[in-house]
């Protein structure tokens, strides 16, 4: 009589794999929680999480709301953080901010990522004249500072949220790809990458299923740390009045109208300048962190 196996009792293949890659995220969360800075980036970007998803509660005022009796109130019980030169609360148009910042991160982070990881692997795989036509592409937009071709694009496309989320995101990707074909050029020559040639894989195949897993630790620390470039970036168009247009409470807009206030009211500027600072510099922190997390020859070589 023939024995039939009992499947039940070991979990399918795709199953196991979603609970290695849950154990390695959880892992990586472990190590970004131990780790002081890290975990103060954390909790700094979980507060603009909270801050954008429960806006209407935190704030206490309407952000768009005008009142010019109480035109440039300094910090009080009433207004936390004071009052702009029409009279609203600052303490809500930040928090009310934090949405468009969320917005800006999210959005520029779906596409860069991407858009770099494949200009990168592709490149690197395939090699050849087709490496060196998208890496020439790459060195021309890397040639350029960051803001000054966001301030090309948005000139181009034309001020406001949308256009300036696009101009970001145009500059923005190439250090990714760089890295990406970096770490392509290693793996390409890799064992298991001939054996799947052998077997007859397709390239496409081969870069999804192969290589870009791969690269994946590498391009998502990058990203990371891009972050608090795309934030300054944002804030610096919102600025110069590029960005968000008001009466939107985009942080960058927010300074560039209280620089005109600074000398007499100092919390126009220190606000929502310390917002972007804090926003930056725990996006820094956490890519740090993710480095060591995800390379264990960087933390072995820092102690």
């Amino acid at each position: 009589m023939t024995a039939i196996p009992m499947h039940s009792s070991a979990p399918p293949r795709r199953l196991a794999g979603l609970r290695s890659g849950a154990d390695y995220l959880g892992t990586v969360l472990r190590h970004l929680a131990g780790n002081p800075s890290s975990a103060f980036g954390l909790v700094v970007i979980l507060a603009l999480i909270v801050m954008a998803a429960f806006a209407p509660l935190i704030a206490t005022a309407d952000p768009y709301a005008q009142d010019l009796g109480a035109a440039l109130q300094p910090p009080s019980w009433a207004h936390f953080f004071g009052t702009d030169e029409v009279g609203r609360d600052v303490f809500s148009r930040l928090v009310y901010g934090a949405r468009i910042t969320l917005t800006i991160i999210a959005l520029v982070g779906v596409i860069v990522g991407p858009i770099g990881l494949a200009v990168g692997t592709v490149a690197g795989y395939f090699g050849g004249w087709f490496d060196t036509a998208l890496m020439r592409i790459t060195d021309i937009f890397l040639s350029f500072p960051g803001l000054i071709l966001s301030l090309a694009f948005v000139a181009a496309l034309g001020a406001g949220l949308e256009n300036a989320i696009v101009a970001i995101a145009l500059t923005s990707w190439p250090p990714i790809a760089r890295l990406a074909r970096a770490e392509t050029l290693t793996l390409r020559g890799a064992d298991y990458v001939s054996a799947a040639k052998m077997q007859g894989a397709s390239a496409a195949r081969i870069i999804w299923k192969q290589i870009v897993p791969m690269c994946l630790p590498s391009v998502l620390t990058r990203l990371t740390l891009s972050l608090a470039t795309v934030i300054l970036t944002a804030a610096g168009l919102g600025f110069l009045g590029l960005g968000a247009q008001p009466p939107l409470p985009e942080w960058g807009a927010m300074i560039a109208i209280g620089r005109r206030y600074m000398l007499e009211s100092w919390w126009l500027v220190a606000f929502p300048g310390g917002a972007i600072l804090c926003v930056s510099l725990a996006f820094n922190l956490i890519g740090d962190g993710l480095r060591d997390a995800l390379d264990p020859k960087q933390r072995k070589g820092r102690h």
